[in-house]
């Protein structure tokens, strides 16, 4: 069948498996072939990530079950296709969070290694690699390896960030957040350019838990980067109202709508986004504090509308996610002064701030600036992400694996300095190239 990313584009042909343990994988392997295999989980990485066209692509979600808790730590053993979403449903209301989590609950604990996510506290907590105790990984050879940053550490840092190809992740124990209640309290500010949130950022994001700007990329002049900051913590029992005290741990993640395939392509455009973004920034107070916010509103507020993917129409979107260093502010401000006199929009954008990376050779978050944007499939796209790749690369950033579907090997070979030892590590463990995909072909990685 036909497989795209979550951006819907540049869809290939594989033999999709569904699988649910390392007997199945293993009978998949066998069979061999010239293609290779390659992982799936809940398909929200943004690119051709989880694509392998004319091989196999296993379907891990039907691995999903929940094998130990320890209500003490908070530690949980799960197989690989149990995702966030689900981990919330069954854990939030024992007061226990995911450590980390992005910007949708639609993520399989797999999928979230692979590609060592990060969420909005990632200069408080880093990515979700670093709350993993160990993972059960099934070699090209069959044999399964348990690795973790205490053993064989290189083979479980190629992994944490590796998409998938250096075999595949069967099981992982993850330590959880302990939590009070469901609830965060919330502190809202408005910014009228990109200098007053970098400096507000810079000044205060130490203070929050969590934190992140949804940012104008269509306004100009002194209006670019204007911004809508939120960044809070977890409540505490006695903080709630009343109502709420008698049930704090209260815990619902419903979609509430889907989005009909119906949408034509050119909807999202520069004046409808405008629109969008002007109504957006202004319904948003200037400044707000201590505001309850629930889980979902919070973290993952497009979750509430299933396969929202659609209305960028039948061409798709093109997930653009880079990082450049503190230090490198100009050249965050020249990418957006490029973005927002382009022509081209998106309708969604947020710049957040990294704290320190961890030795993943291919995980994405490093101390600096990151700036993820939405931007509709059309003419000219390319010509601009190119530009801003070269941009990126020159301050000495990087884009994120998990979104790309376009970048130029050389250059990112220029982001990644510790791409020829993840290459080493995959080369002892896969000598064959068993596990491969799409993107690991077009990057040659």
């Amino acid at each position: 069948m036909a497989l795209t990313g979550w951006g819907r584009t540049a869809p290939t042909r594989a033999d999709l498996v569904p699988v649910r343990g390392e007997d199945d994988v293993r009978a998949v392997l066998a069979q061999g072939g010239p293609r290779g295999v390659v992982a799936r989980g809940l398909a929200r990485s943004y690119g051709d990530a989880a694509q392998n066209a004319g091989g196999s692509v296993l379907d891990m979600t039907g691995a999903d079950r929940v094998l130990d808790a320890d209500p003490v730590t908070g530690e949980v053993e799960v197989e690989a296709g149990v995702s966030l979403d689900r981990l919330m449903t069954l854990f939030v209301p024992q007061g226990w969070f995911v450590p980390v989590t992005p910007g949708t609950r639609y993520v399989t604990v797999g999928g979230a290694i692979a590609a060592d996510i990060h969420g909005k506290n990632h200069h408080r907590a880093g990515s979700f690699a670093q709350h993993v105790a160990w993972v059960d990984l099934l070699l090209a050879d069959g044999t399964v390896r348990r690795v973790g940053p205490d053993r064989d550490a290189d083979l479980f840092w190629a992994t944490a960030g590796g998409m998938g190809l250096t075999g595949v992740i069967l099981r992982a124990r993850v330590r959880m957040k302990p939590i009070e209640s469901s609830r965060l309290v919330v502190d809202t500010d408005r910014t009228p350019d990109l200098d007053s949130l970098m400096n507000l950022l810079a000044g205060t994001d130490h203070l929050y838990d969590y934190s992140v700007a949804w940012i104008d990329c269509v306004a100009k002049g002194r209006r670019m980067g204007r911004s809508v900051l939120t960044r809070g913590r977890f409540a505490r029992r006695e903080e709630l109202p009343a109502r709420q005290q008698a049930d704090p741990l209260r815990y619902s993640g419903a979609v509430r709508l889907s989005v009909p395939d119906v949408f034509p392509p050119g909807l999202l455009n520069v004046a409808t986004v405008s629109a969008f973004n002007e109504l957006w920034y202004r319904k948003a107070p200037r400044r707000r504090r201590d505001q309850l916010q629930s889980i979902p509103a919070f973290f993952h507020p497009l979750d509430g509308v299933g396969a929202w993917n659609r209305i960028y129409g039948p061409r798709g979107f093109v997930q653009y996610q880079f990082t450049v260093p503190f230090g490198q502010e100009a050249a965050m401000r020249e990418a957006l002064e490029r973005i927002s006199g382009s022509g081209h929009a998106s309708f969604l954008a947020v710049l957040k701030r990294f704290g320190p990376g961890n030795p993943g050779l291919l995980s994405y978050p490093s101390p600096g600036w990151t700036l993820a944007l939405d931007i509709p499939v059309v003419t000219g796209l390319a010509a601009l992400l190119d530009r801003l790749d070269e941009l990126v690369v020159a301050a000495g950033g990087r884009i994120y694996l998990a979104k790309d579907s376009r970048v130029r090997p050389e250059l990112f070979a220029r982001m990644y300095p510790e791409l020829d030892r993840f290459r080493a590590v995959r080369e002892r463990v896969d000598p064959h190239g068993v596990f491969t995909s799409d993107l690991a072909r077009r990057l040659a990685l």
